[in-house]
């Protein structure tokens, strides 16, 4: 039997079991998490950028509420993820920064909590939270000497998995030009003789290499996987949640020919490999969109896009911004301001709101839909949005904690506190002064000095937290 074959076999057994599809006398929505790499806020048409195609995300937009603010929990992708999956911030889970730690067993994940109540779960693309393998090496910290840090998809919650550690090419995901660096850009490979492997492998379920399917476009592969899973658990009248984790626009950016001639006044080869990669990208929304209502589950589907943080490299890289200070790897809002949309036909009425939400609202917000609730008293970062869908709640009260090597910040509905190290807190209006460019600190302090105790008592949650004493 092929692994192709044996991937069906698999899905149709997680699939089978119970239909019962509702809780309290609810329907159960179907979830759909969709998250970029390294995208940029002004990188879609949505927010207003002019330069990458994505008529796909733009069309989706104006069925979904538009998210002025939303923010990704960290400006970089591990810890970010990480939250999506948990509504914890990732230093309470000990996911700090990219390629350290991994998702604790005493972690509860949004996969292991729906899966209780029926659902069908799948994970597709980079997992980032741990690794997949301790036999062979694999990626940035996979195989035999690094085994404390194993905690694959299928260890948290997920039944059927298309998963990789880390970052792969956008295209031709398993392959580089011979002698190329790992985290650069190349032109798609026409001369396969001229290339070698990546070091990256996509793994299932199983804990086994995926060998099939693993040509042309990496956010088209990742899509063949999740529409199938998609049409498999509609078919079996089961509820689904996917996780649909994109490597673009990640380094290392390719782009096949059709799509970089889309772009004949890019700046660089850089930028027509990354312009073309992310509109590759794009195409695959409006496919999982199009899956959705072939399947007839788009009314009743809640689908969810994002960036796990903002642009990589300078301001000069490809990658937008916006007016937006700093980029990825920074807590000013250009690290951690990202495109973001939540679409569920059924129960959102489609707008704009300029209501803070970040990553870690997921979990409340899917649990609270569904009527569901965590056994325990682990502090959650999030808040549920539901009351935002209705309309009934303009302000978040509570604001949003950010941690991230050095940085601190902390945000409200109006205002943020920045610092870096030991500094002092600057003090930013993000509602008159939304690129960051005059600290009112020496104005405010009474604003300073009330939101820099809220961060300390919160940072000391973070730490208790990490020490283990919610488990």
């Amino acid at each position: 039997m092929s692994l192709r074959s044996i991937f069906f076999f698999v899905t149709l057994l997680c699939l089978s079991g119970t239909t019962h599809c509702f809780v309290h006398g609810q329907e159960r929505p179907n979830i759909v998490l969709v998250m970029c790499d390294d995208l940029g806020w002004g990188d879609v048409g949505f927010n207003g950028g002019t330069t990458i195609k994505t008529p796909h995300l733009d069309e989706m937009a104006k069925h979904s509420l538009q998210f002025n603010r939303f923010y990704a929990q960290a400006p970089v992708c591990s810890p970010t993820r990480g939250s999506c999956l948990t509504g914890r911030h990732p230093y309470r889970y000990g996911i700090p920064t990219a390629n350290s730690g991994h998702m604790k067993k005493e972690e509860l994940t949004l996969a292991e909590l729906l899966k209780k109540l029926g659902y069908a779960t799948g994970h597709f693309g980079k997992w980032h939270l741990g690794t997949l393998t301790t036999t062979v090496q694999d990626a940035n910290r996979g195989g035999p000497r690094n085994k404390k840090n194993y905690s694959p998809p299928q260890d948290n919650g997920f039944d059927v998995c298309f998963s990789t550690e880390s970052k792969v090419p956008t295209f031709d995901p398993m392959i580089k030009p011979k002698g190329a660096k790992a985290g650069g850009h190349w032109d798609a490979i026409t001369d396969k003789s001229q290339a070698e492997t990546y070091g990256t492998y996509y793994w299932n379920e199983q804990g086994e290499q995926v060998q099939d399917n693993l040509e042309g476009d990496d956010s088209k592969l990742i899509m063949d996987r999740a529409s199938r899973f998609i049409e498999a658990a509609a078919a079996a009248d089961r509820p689904f949640f996917v996780v649909v984790w994109f490597h673009t626009p990640h380094l290392p950016v390719v782009a096949d020919a059709e799509h970089r001639a889309m772009y004949p006044d890019a700046e660089s080869v850089l930028a027509a490999n990354y312009y073309g990669c992310v509109t590759a990208m794009d195409e695959q929304i409006g496919r999982l969109r199009e899956t959705l209502k072939k399947v007839e589950a788009h009314q009743n589907t809640l689908v969810t896009f994002c960036s796990d943080n903002g642009p990589e490299g300078k301001d000069t890289a490809p990658g937008s911004a916006a007016h937006f200070r700093g980029r990825k790897r920074s807590l000013y809002e250009g690290g951690v301001r990202v495109p973001g949309l939540i679409e569920w036909p059924a129960k959102i009425e489609p707008g704009v709101t300029d209501f803070p939400a970040v990553t870690s609202d997921y979990l409340p917000t899917i649990l609270d839909h569904v009527g569901a609730v965590i056994d325990d008293d682990r502090p959650i970062d999030g808040i549920s949005l539901k009351s935002v869908f209705l309309g009934q709640q303009m302000e978040r009260a509570r604001p949003i904690g950010f941690q991230s090597a050095k940085q601190q910040a902390l945000s409200g509905d109006r205002y943020k506190i920045y610092r870096d190290g030991k500094a002092k807190w600057e003090l930013y209006d993000l509602l008159k002064d939304p690129s960051e460019s005059k600290d009112i600190a020496g104005q405010h302090p009474e604003v300073v000095a009330r939101m820099g105790s809220y961060f300390e008592s919160w940072k000391k949650s973070c730490s208790q937290s990490n020490e283990g004493l919610d488990y």
